[in-house]
């Protein structure tokens, strides 16, 4: 018996198939959008892929992993880069908080979040994807770094571990409503912790 019902869509042993892979994640989102978060499943995602769950687990080892797959397929989240640190951080966090709460994906991320807390490899699947945003908006750091903003020795990834802390608490208390100001506020805290000291004016 076939692992797919679609012959089109076999696997191809570990290394995924595009095509069954698309149709999966499609399917994945439309479940999503259906059935919300509490009604999301394994075996809804395979009976409207026409896919055997074998395969959905071979390619995603847990339930978490395939919606954390999903959460990225829908983000798109412009990271400005105007030049000035400070100006990047808020327009980031700006951009975050309005996709969170315009799409679905705000609920998808905290849902994850929440399970994380009591199951294993939800816990692991999103602490493998914290290591990535760390990395990306690390970028932002970076950059800052490059242009004499700040000093070299500043840890790039606590600093995005401090962004991200602040959106994480927004995201879970459903505060994504925050006006630029309020955010510019919060930022302008780490950027007193981080930025390059200035020279002393010598008296004359």
């Amino acid at each position: 018996m076939a692992e797919d019902a679609d012959p089109a869509r076999r696997s191809i042993g570990a290394r995924r198939n595009p095509d069954s892979a698309d149709a999966i994640l499609e399917a994945a989102e439309a479940v999503l959008v259906e059935a919300g978060y509490a009604g999301f499943s394994i075996e809804a995602v395979a009976r409207r892929a026409r896919a055997g769950k074998p395969t959905i687990y071979r390619w995603w080892p847990s339930k978490a992993a395939l919606l954390l797959e999903v959460y990225q397929r829908q983000k798109r989240v412009e990271v400005p880069d105007t030049g000035r640190l400070e100006e990047d951080l808020v327009g980031f966090l700006k951009n975050l908080f309005t996709h969170w709460r315009e799409t679905s994906s705000g609920s998808v991320f905290r849902s994850l979040i929440a399970e994380a807390q009591s199951d294993e490899t939800a816990a692991a699947a999103l602490a493998d994807y914290s290591l990535g945003r760390r990395s990306h908006t690390g970028q932002i750091i970076e950059r800052a770094k490059a242009r004499g903003e700040i000093p070299a020795e500043i840890d790039s990834a606590v600093v995005a571990d401090l962004i991200a802390s602040f959106a994480w608490r927004h995201l879970l208390t459903n505060r994504l409503d925050e006006d630029e100001a309020t955010i510019g506020k919060a930022v302008n805290y780490v950027m007193r912790g981080i930025a390059a000291p200035r020279p002393l004016k010598i008296q004359q």
